[in-house]
């Protein structure tokens, strides 16, 4: 199974049976999918989704996801909500209280510096220079985490190992053309991070619909602080797959010069975004790491990637329920 990428401006998905049919506003019959091969439908830009496929989708547990053109993420249809109550109260309870949202949270943060370094430790056994202050740099801070005396303080450590991070990335660039000015994120200004803030969008829809599978509310975390309108959960457990799943997609693009300078776009707002081909190449690289297996290192079982959140939530859920000890983040070697 797999998702299915709509770029086409106009563009009309319906229902045929038991396949989807997307029709071209200009080209006409662009595709037709059987719905057994479909994972998810995610739309970028605009286009129209008829009634009867909408309903077919919830009938099977197929997502339907919305992002802008410049690619913000909108929202997500979903099927019915969990009725997993017993879940969604432990989680409450635990976010409502400090020591064990810092409990959690700083799994969180240490999975997070741990795969950041992980990160860089391949790059320096692939040739790049001068990355052993900044490997150290993170080995210090995911033991400084365990020390942690307030969430306050273990979002200040969190902080602290991105900007060590992403000092590095000018060194890991290796295409010419490209440059990285640091992390800038609304709007992004250069390619370098209108790919890191798309893969985030992703990743970000990717956790919503793992958070939402596994009943929990989406919007309450435990390292985020809370914001209306902000899902702090996904957030929380988006950061430990920053590294694996968005940030060497980015510099693999780039390296393998299978991106370049010439296909972004600016706007008038100063953002930066992909263009239509340079979306497709992302896309296309997205969805191949997503189908890649792996070897979850706490379950010892083989899966894709894209079953991962789901694993790790289901994680934190037994944590919530009491059967089991403590939240344990996804690390790679």
């Amino acid at each position: 199974m797999s998702a299915l990428y709509v770029l086409e401006e106009g563009a009309i998905l319906r229902k045929d049976g038991d396949q989807i049919v997307v029709i071209g506003a200009k080209a006409g019959l662009l595709l037709k999918m059987p719905l057994e091969q479909v994972e998810e439908i995610v739309v970028i830009g605009n286009a129209t989704i008829t009634a009867p496929l909408v309903a077919e989708l919830l009938s099977r547990g197929i997502g339907l996801a919305y992002f802008s053109r410049a690619g913000q993420f909108l929202g997500r249809l979903v099927p019915e909500t969990s009725k997993n109550v017993p879940l969604r109260w432990a989680q409450f309870q635990a976010a409502a209280n400090p020591q064990q949202a810092l409990h959690i949270a700083k799994s969180m943060v240490k999975g997070k510096l741990l795969n950041q370094r992980t990160l860089l430790m391949r790059a320096a056994r692939e040739g790049v220079p001068d990355l052993a202050g900044a490997v150290a740099d993170l080995k210090v801070l995911a033991e400084r985490v365990d020390r942690a005396q307030s969430l306050d303080e273990l979002r200040g450590l969190e902080g602290a190992g991105s900007a060590r991070y992403f000092r590095e990335w000018p060194k890991l660039i290796r295409q010419v053309g490209f440059r990285f000015p640091g992390r800038v994120r609304r709007p992004p200004t250069d390619p370098v991070n209108a790919m890191l803030s798309f893969g985030y969008t992703l990743l970000s829809s990717m956790v919503f619909a793992s958070c939402h599978v596994v009943g929990f509310d989406p919007y309450v975390g435990f390292l985020h602080m809370d914001r209306y309108g902000r899902p702090a959960l996904v957030l929380d457990l988006m950061e430990e797959l920053r590294p694996v799943l968005v940030d060497s997609l980015v510099l693999a693009l780039i390296n393998r010069g299978q991106v370049d300078p010439a296909d972004f776009e600016t706007s008038l707002g100063g953002g930066c975004r992909m263009n239509r081909s340079a979306l497709r190449v992302f896309l296309k690289a997205w969805e191949d790491r997503r189908h890649t297996l792996v070897r979850h290192p706490l379950l010892g079982q083989e899966a894709p990637y894209f079953r991962v959140p789901e694993l790790q939530a289901r994680i934190l859920a037994k944590v919530l329920l009491g059967e089991a000890p403590e939240y344990v983040p996804f690390l790679t070697r």
